[in-house]
C-alpha cells in the first residue's frame, strides 16, 4: 500500500543523491537543529527528518534519504530510498518535492541518478554542490542551459560555506513550478510496450503508483532485492515474474536501458559542460600516486596512524593535566563545604572521583575523532578502504567492509550500523561480528591508564607510548582479520564479492563540520557521562562501602563490602590471569561499558583511602598499588594482560543490543558475547602465564 503525501501546509521535501556528494551538509545548513533522528520501522535504516522557514515565511519538512548511485536498489538504504520516492511505505508520506544533491566535480556520473528522479514526475530541484571544486578545475557549467534541459532549477552551490543556500531555499518557496520535463531514453518499442505491459498490472496490484512516468526495472523486484516491504507476498511474486517474463522476451534489456540511460547524460554533459583540454594530471591523480601505492599507501598509512597516536598523548597531556586539576579543586571545595558524612564520602569518593577517572579522558577522545573527520572530509578515508582491499580479501570480505570496521573505532554501535551499505549479506553479518574488535574510542581510557601505570611519564617519551598504543589497535585489527577469515572459512562460507567504491576527488576539509563532529561526539560522552557512568558510579560506590564493618582499616572495610565480595567470588578465576580481586570487580562494573572500569578503579582505590586529603590520581595509585606480600599489582605483565583482554572482550551493552537489532535475533549478539570473552580470557591467560615462563614478572 502507497503511503498519502503529506499535508500542503507543510510541503515535504526529499534530500537525494549520491554518496559523498554533500548532502548530509545541504540537510544541516537547511534545518539546524531543528531535526531529529529515528530509524524506519521493519528496517534498521536511519531516518533523518527536519524543518526550515522558507524565504517566505513558510515552515517546510526535509527528509533527508540514504545516499544512493541509483533507484535499483542492491542494498536496504537504497531500497528505502526508492520505496520512499515511489510512495511504498506506509509509515513515511510520499514526498511532495525532491532536491537532488548533485557533486558539480562528478557531474557526468552524478547526472545517472537526476536522470532517474526526473523521470519521476515530482517537482525537482537540483543543487549543484562542490561547485568550487569543479572551477578549481576551470571548468564551466553551463547552469542556464542544463537547467533548460532538464526542465528544473539548477542551484550552484558551496554547502560547506553557505554559499547558494539562500538561492536553494527561494527556489523551495517556488517549487510547486518545478515539474521535470526530462524524456525517458529511448528503447526498442518491444521493450517499451512488454515495460508497460507489467507496469499496468503491478499498477494494478497495488504494488507500484500509477501517477510516475518512469519505465525502469526498479518496479520490478528481482529475487534478491533488500527490501519487500509493504508489498503482499503475492504481489512480490507477480513482480519477480514480470522480471523473468522480460528477460526471457529481450535477453539483456536492462543493460540496453543502462547504456541508454548513460547514453544520453553524456550528450547532456557534451553541450553544458566545458573542460579545458587536459594539461596533466590533476592534485588528485599526483595524491593518489603515493597514497594509493602498494607500498607507499601503507607506509603512508602507518605514518598518519601514528601521528594520530602521537597526538593523542602529547597535545592532550596538557587539558588532561587541566580536567584532572578542575576536579581536584571540586573536590577539595565540596570538602571544606561539607561536614564528614556518607553524603560527602559519596560525592567525593564515588561521583566526583569516578567522574574524573572517565571525562579525564575527554581530551584524547576530542582528538581521535578530529583527525577521524579530518580524514573523512578531506576524502582519505575510502583511500584506506581502497588500500585495506587487498587484505581484506584475504578473509573474504572487501575493502567496502572495512569502512563500518574503521568507523568502529570510534564508536563500533555507528559502524555496526554502517554495515548496511554492504550488499552481501554473509559479508554484512561476518563484518558486523568483528567490528567491536576494532579498538574504539571507550577503550581509549582503559589503554591510555594502563600504558600510563607500565610507562610513566618522567621515564618514557610520547612516542614511545603512542608507537605502543598504536599496537593495541594493530592487534585488534589483525585479531578481527583473523576471526574473519576464520567465520568465512568455518562458520559462513562465503565467496567475496567484488568491491565498487567511489574516489572522491581531494578537497579542503571544513574545519567547521570538523568541530561540530567533534562537539556532537564529545556531547554524546560527556552524556554518556552524565548518565549511565554517574549512575554506575553511584551504585558502585554503594557497592564499595556497604555494608559497613566495625573495622577501622579501609581495606578490610572494601574487601567486606558488597564488591569486594563479588571480586572475591570471582578471584579464583582471574588469578591465573594475574588479577586481583580489586580489578575483578573492575571487570565485572565494565562490562556494562568498558571506560566504566577506569571510573570503577578510582572509586575503588579513593573509598580504600584513609584519608580523604591524600587522594591520588587513579593513574598514579595503579602504580603504588601492592598485593598483601608487598609485590606491585600493576606489573608491565599484568597491565599487558588487561589491555589484551580488553582488545578483544565484548564489554559493551549498547553493542550488544545494536546488533541485536541490525540481525533481528539473539542467536548473533549472544555468539559474539561468547567468542569475544572466551578469545579474551585465552590471550590473556596466554599473555601472562607465558610472560612468566619467559622470566617476566
Amino acid at each position: 500500500m502507497s503511503a498519502r503525501s503529506s499535508s500542503a501546509a507543510e510541503p515535504l521535501f526529499a534530500l537525494v543523491g549520491n554518496p559523498n556528494a554533500g548532502k548530509t551538509t545541504v540537510f544541516n545548513a537547511l534545518t539546524g537543529l531543528r531535526q531529529k533522528v529515528a530509524n524506519y520501522p521493519g528496517v534498521t535504516v536511519e531516518k533523518k527528518i527536519g524543518e526550515c522557514i522558507s524565504q517566505h515565511g513558510k515552515k517546510l519538512k526535509i527528509i533527508d534519504l540514504p545516499g544512493a548511485y541509483s533507484l535499483n536498489a542492491r542494498s536496504p538504504d537504497e531500497a528505502v530510498l526508492r520505496d520512499v520516492l515511489l510512495g511504498r511505505r506506509a509509515d513515511t508520506p510520499r514526498p511532495d518535492h525532491i532536491i537532488c544533491i548533485a557533486d558539480a566535480s562528478n557531474l557526468e556520473r552524478n547526472l545517472y541518478l537526476v536522470t532517474q528522479l526526473l523521470e519521476l514526475g515530482l517537482p525537482t530541484i537540483l543543487a549543484l554542490n562542490m561547485i568550487d571544486v569543479a572551477e578549481s578545475k576551470h571548468w564551466r557549467i553551463d547552469i542556464a542551459k542544463l537547467s533548460a534541459k532538464l526542465g528544473v532549477p539548477v542551484i550552484p552551490m558551496q554547502a560547506s560555506t553557505g554559499r547558494g543556500i539562500l538561492e536553494l531555499k527561494l527556489a523551495m518557496s517556488n517549487a510547486a513550478a518545478t515539474v521535470p520535463a526530462w524524456p525517458s531514453p529511448p528503447l526498442p518499442e518491444a521493450v517499451k510496450s512488454e515495460l508497460a505491459r507489467s507496469r499496468g498490472v503491478l499498477c494494478a496490484v497495488g504494488a507500484v503508483r500509477s501517477d510516475a512516468a518512469l519505465l525502469e526495472p526498479l518496479y520490478l523486484i528481482s529475487d534478491h532485492d533488500p527490501s519487500h516491504y509493504g508489498i503482499e507476498s503475492s504481489h512480490v511474486a507477480r513482480l519477480v515474474e514480470c522480471r523473468r517474463s522480460l528477460e526471457k522476451a529481450f535477453p539483456g534489456w536492462e543493460d540496453e536501458l543502462v547504456n541508454a540511460r548513460y547514453a544520453a547524460v553524456a550528450e547532456l554533459c557534451r553541450e553544458v559542460l566545458h573542460r579545458p583540454a587536459e594539461d596533466g594530471r590533476t592534485m588528485t591523480d599526483k595524491l593518489d600516486a603515493v597514497l594509493l601505492h602498494p607500498l607507499w599507501g601503507l607506509v603512508s598509512l602507518a605514518g598518519i596512524m601514528t601521528l594520530v597516536f602521537y597526538t593523542i598523548f602529547s597535545v592532550a597531556e596538557g587539558p588532561m593535566g587541566w580536567v584532572d586539576a578542575a576536579f581536584g579543586w571540586l573536590s577539595g571545595w565540596v570538602q571544606g563545604s561539607m561536614a564528614e558524612g556518607d553524603l560527602r564520602d559519596l560525592i567525593v569518593n564515588g561521583v566526583i572521583a569516578g567522574l574524573n577517572g572517565v571525562v579525564i579522558f575527554l581530551p584524547q577522545i576530542l582528538i581521535l575523532f578530529f583527525f577521524i573527520g579530518l580524514m573523512e572530509d578531506t576524502g582519505y578515508m575510502s583511500r584506506i578502504a581502497f588500500i585495506m582491499d587487498w587484505l581484506m580479501s584475504k578473509v573474504g570480505l572487501n575493502g567496502k567492509a572495512f569502512l563500518p570496521f574503521f568507523s568502529s573505532y570510534a564508536c563500533a554501535v555507528p559502524g555496526i550500523m554502517a554495515t548496511r551499505t554492504i550488499d552481501n549479506p554473509k559479508e554484512r553479518l561476518i563484518t558486523i561480528l568483528i567490528a567491536p574488535l576494532a579498538s574504539c574510542s571507550a577503550r581509549l581510557p582503559v589503554y591510555s591508564l594502563l600504558i600510563a601505570a607500565m610507562l610513566p611519564s618522567d621515564r618514557v617519551p610520547a612516542m614511545v607510548k603512542a608507537a605502543f598504543m598504536l599496537g593495541l589497535y594493530g592487534l585488534g585489527t589483525v585479531g578481527a582479520f583473523f576471526f574473519a577469515w576464520l567465520f568465512n572459512r568455518c562458520v559462513m562460507r562465503n565467496v567475496s564479492s567484488p568491491m565498487i567504491l567511489e574516489m572522491p576527488s581531494y578537497k579542503v576539509p571544513a574545519l567547521r563540520s570538523i568541530l561540530m563532529h567533534m562537539w556532537e561526539r564529545g556531547s554524546l560522552f560527556l552524556k554518556r557521562a552524565g548518565t549511565v557512568i554517574l549512575g554506575l558510579t553511584i551504585l558502585i560506590w554503594f557497592a564499595s562501602t556497604y555494608p559497613k564493618t566495625d573495622h577501622a582499616d579501609p581495606s578490610v572495610q572494601l574487601a567486606n563490602s558488597y564488591a569486594g565480595q563479588a571480586g572475591h567470588l570471582i578471584e579464583p578465576l582471574i588469578k591465573p590471569l594475574g588479577y586481583d580481586w580489586k580489578i575483578g570487580i573492575g571487570l565485572i562494573t565494565s562490562f556494562a561499558a568498558r571506560e566504566v572500569f577506569v571510573g570503577t578503579m578510582a572509586i575503588v582505590y579513593a573509598v580504600e583511602s584513609e584519608d580523604d586529603e591524600d587522594l591520588q590520581p587513579v593513574r598514579d595509585r595503579l602504580r603504588t598499588e601492592t598485593r598483601p606480600d608487598g609485590s606491585p599489582v600493576y606489573t608491565p605483565l599484568v597491565c599487558l594482560s588487561l589491555m589484551v583482554f580488553y582488545i578483544f572482550a565484548m564489554q559493551c551493552m549498547s553493542t550488544v543490543a545494536i546488533v541485536r537489532r541490525e540481525t533481528n535475533s539473539w542467536r548473533w549478539p549472544l555468539f559474539q558475547l561468547a567468542y569475544m570473552t572466551a578469545a579474551a580470557y585465552g590471550l590473556a591467560l596466554i599473555v601472562y602465564q607465558g610472560g612468566r615462563l619467559l622470566g617476566y614478572v
